[in-house]
């Protein structure tokens, strides 16, 4: 296979220039949005004690050397802990545009290195965190002449009243699966959700675990049908899947989290954020026991975020893809379309 003709190529650059620009119009906007509604910018370190403790998430490796000594440290995933350690500080509206980084993942969605929008709001309603998804939305396409957004075949109206439905609801709806029956008060039943699923044609392997066969079931059964037409919000997500987020208060089996589809693309992930440190610290072990069990890995606690988490506030947060926001508001086809200088390929 012949080398690609490098990026920095003026006449490559001069066909790409026009997007990259509109990115810079987009990120304005926004800023201006969140600078508006009293949001204080914040900016918070790269390189952290822990990448974050998402059993699938793969960190990039580094280390601290001063004064003689050396230490282990990770690129972030997310600014998350950062972040809420400043809720815990006193901020009340922060928002970061976070360079943020994960091995592994590379793709017309996917690059090892991307930037990601985080919000947080303090003493605030969780559904307002929904009207927030909205609005930046909103702002990107307003920034471009967007009228609609295209993925592939898929088609959306980035201004229409947003579709509203629960992670429950889309089980039925798509794959005829009671999902909420497969979790009882012992616990997600694994047995009777596998067998749910080999019913509808997903093939579920011997060591998949429950939260193993949702993600199968969502890729192939959900996702290609969420966000068709206008926004959907995939709200009401089970607690299994939702180890930084607090409970429903009506029901304990699902969460207090939503997801943002555009054109069957995963946009934005929000939280009613949990404030219990022991229950936090108990879910992110969990999670590294079952990261262990997969990759023979685990990531570090970061201690210093579980004692913030002891005196943070009530809050909500949510984290959006900008790149793939500039990629549905330019029509862009590829998420490396909308970066300056993505990675270079592999040799």
């Amino acid at each position: 296979m012949a080398p690609r003709t490098p990026l920095w190529t003026p006449r490559i650059h001069a066909e790409r220039r026009r997007v990259l620009l509109e990115r810079g119009e987009i990120v304005r906007a926004i800023r201006d949005h969140f600078a508006d509604l009293g949001f204080v910018e914040v900016e918070t370190p790269a390189m952290q004690v822990s990448p974050g403790n998402e059993i699938h998430v793969q960190a990039f490796r580094t280390e601290l050397a001063y004064a003689g000594l050396r230490d282990r440290r990770f690129l972030r995933a997310s600014p998350e802990f950062a972040c809420k350690k400043l809720l815990a500080a006193g901020e009340r509206r922060i928002v970061e545009f976070a360079r943020c980084f994960r091995n592994g993942e590379r793709g017309p969605l996917h690059h090892p290195e991307f930037t990601m929008i985080e919000w947080y709001r303090a003493h605030s309603q969780y559904d307002l965190m929904m009207d927030d998804c909205m609005a930046v939305i909103a702002r990107a396409a307003e920034t471009t002449g967007a009228r609609e957004f295209m993925w592939r075949d898929r088609i959306a109206d980035p201004f229409a009243a947003p579709e509203r439905i629960t992670v429950a609801e889309a089980f039925s709806l798509h794959a005829e699966i009671d999902l909420l029956a497969t979790i009882t008060d012992e616990g997600a039943d694994r047995r009777l959700f596998a067998a749910k699923a080999n019913d509808i044609g997903i093939y579920i392997a011997n060591d998949d675990t429950w939260a193993d066969i949702f993600s199968r079931v969502m890729v192939e059964k959900i996702e290609p049908y969420l966000g068709l037409g206008r926004v959907t919000i995939l709200d009401e997500y089970p607690l299994e899947m939702s180890a930084l987020a607090r409970p429903k208060p009506s029901d304990h089996r699902v969460a207090e989290r939503f997801e943002i589809y555009i054109c069957g693309v995963e946009l934005a992930n929000g939280f009613g954020e949990l404030a219990d440190a022991s229950e936090q610290r108990r879910r992110l072990l969990a999670q590294m026991a079952e990261k262990d069990r997969i990759y023979k890995e685990r990531y570090p606690i970061d201690e210093d975020f579980i004692n913030a988490v002891r005196i943070m506030p009530p809050a909500c947060g949510v984290a959006l893809g900008l790149d793939r926001l500039v990629m549905l508001a330019t029509g862009a086809t590829h998420i490396e379309q909308v970066m300056w200088t993505p990675l270079a390929e592999l040799l």
